[in-house]
């Protein structure tokens, strides 16, 4: 399977969903969006992947190549295709579907638990990354997946092909380290927002159970598609 993966901002790559797609024998094309690159007509790729960054969806004035996301991000929608979103992809999603896009009450940057609402692919409490100050509200017609005690909305299903996750299941130690470092002014002392020795501090055991729940919803997202 051809993969397209948008990418807003050098430091937030695939991460752990490189090793998904290798691991399926997908082919996953980043698509520096931040540099320049063109987008992949939609008819050319069979799955998109949004990822983060930190720039907000109504910025299209300092990030003009928001647009031009937004209508690939609803070319994909008409036409079906299976379809992920991390954080920002979330929020873009959630957005093109008609929903509200706006500051979440306070941030929320840490190792946090999200917990399963009832019916939802998520099954039970999961430790997770999150690093965000917006939220979005549920599209008409989505399921809501999980909630946290900072953030309602973590994550919704839509229409049997898209997933889309306010937090980072994709992280990895690397990957947070990124964050980290080119982040760091976001890290003012607040009731949901960890330091940054405490955010790398985190055990591989959890990079390892957050990867295995992602990858088991991604499979199931293409089984269905």
């Amino acid at each position: 399977m051809h993969i397209a993966c948008l990418q807003h901002v050098p430091f937030e790559g695939p991460a752990a969903l490189a090793d998904w797609a290798a691991q399926g024998g997908h082919q996953l094309r980043p698509v520096r969006l931040y540099a320049g690159e063109p987008l992949y007509r939609i008819e050319q790729t069979q799955m998109l992947i949004v990822l983060g960054g930190p720039m907000g969806v109504h910025d299209t004035s300092q990030c003009p190549w928001l647009t031009a996301e937004k209508r690939a991000i609803e070319a994909a929608l008409r036409e079906g295709k299976p379809m992920l979103g991390i954080c920002l992809g979330a929020q873009l999603i959630a957005d093109v579907l008609g929903a509200a896009v706006t500051r979440n009450p306070e941030p929320e940057i840490g190792w946090f638990p999200i917990q399963p609402v009832a019916g939802s692919l998520l099954v039970e409490p999961l430790s997770v990354l999150h690093w965000h100050g917006d939220t979005f509200s549920l599209p008409a017609g989505a399921q809501q997946l999980a909630t946290s005690a900072a953030c309602t909305q973590q994550g919704f299903a839509y229409a049997n092909h898209v997933l889309a996750w306010q937090c980072h299941l994709e992280s990895t130690p690397a990957s947070v380290q990124q964050l980290v470092q080119n982040c760091a002014g976001e890290l003012t002392p607040a009731p949901h927002v960890q330091p940054a020795a405490r955010i790398l501090a985190e055990p591989a055991a959890t990079f390892t159970g957050m990867n295995k729940v992602l990858f088991a919803m991604l499979d199931a997202l293409l089984a269905r598609a």
